[in-house]
């Protein structure tokens, strides 16, 4: 058995068993989902939200423990995987864009900073494959190719962002919006207190908040799908048509030709 046969089915114990608690939660309907499909990382698990929406989205959700991000251990991901996804979380430590951090600053674990450091930055520059970050993942995508981050929203632009809801501006050109079926103007969840500043290489801003802040960006390569948005569309997943067509559309890209 090779190495993406055993990954398929340790993601197929997983995904079985959290069929099983989501049955027991929502009933027999939640529990069909096909487990065939593309192998989506998701990088260091903060919710069982972000395995659900994968499966759902009809790809295979591999959890990714936090690793020492050492070159064999990143390649075998790359190899492996046909997608990643990369969560939220807390901060990412303000040295990586050269500045000293902002008093309400929580930085994440060494462990899971120096694996998705790693992992991130390999993904972009190493592969054409799908990736998308949602909130610090998004955060990830721009630190990875050179931008830095608004450390404190509040404290930058007067507003918090944090367990609210807000609305989006999207630019009409983007990859986004056609995701989205022309929308460019919805409201979205918020649980963020950083955001994109300087924009990080090959990026381009997609998306922001009527006061200014970065909600969304994507490559400039209109071949790939690489996508970081700062709300929540796994959180959304039930009720939400456009942020089920978000995950869709990445789990969509990962599949191979």
């Amino acid at each position: 058995m090779n190495r993406r046969s055993v990954l398929t089915a340790l993601a197929i114990i997983i995904a079985g068993a959290l069929g099983f608690f989501m049955g027991q939660k929502n009933g027999p309907e939640t529990t069909g989902s096909k487990l065939d499909g593309p192998l989506i990382g998701i990088s260091s698990l903060t919710s069982d939200t972000y395995t659900i929406a994968v499966r759902e989205s009809g790809g295979i959700p591999i959890v990714l423990p936090n690793g020492d991000g050492s070159d064999e251990e990143i390649e075998k991901y790359l190899e492996l995987l046909d997608g990643l996804l990369m969560p939220g979380g807390a901060d990412i430590p303000p040295s990586e864009y050269g500045e000293e951090p902002h008093e309400t600053v929580k930085i994440l674990a060494d462990d899971r900073f120096l694996f998705e450091k790693a992992l991130s930055k390999a993904w972009i520059e190493k592969t054409d494959k799908p990736m998308l970050g949602i909130c610090l993942g998004s955060q990830w995508i721009n630190v990875a190719s050179g931008g830095s981050l608004v450390q404190d929203i509040p404290t930058t632009f007067g507003v918090n962002h944090r367990d609210v809801t807000h609305g989006v501006n999207l630019e009409a050109d983007s990859r986004l919006s056609k995701i989205f079926d022309g929308d460019t103007e919805f409201e979205v969840n918020s649980l963020h207190h950083q955001a994109v500043k300087d924009i990080g290489n090959n990026l381009r801003v997609v998306a922001k908040s009527p006061e200014g802040v970065v909600e969304a960006t994507e490559t400039t390569d209109p071949n790939r799908f690489l996508i970081g948005v700062q709300w929540h569309p796994e959180k959304l997943f039930a009720d939400d048509e456009r942020q089920r067509k978000l995950i869709k559309a990445f789990v969509d890209a990962a599949v191979k030709p």
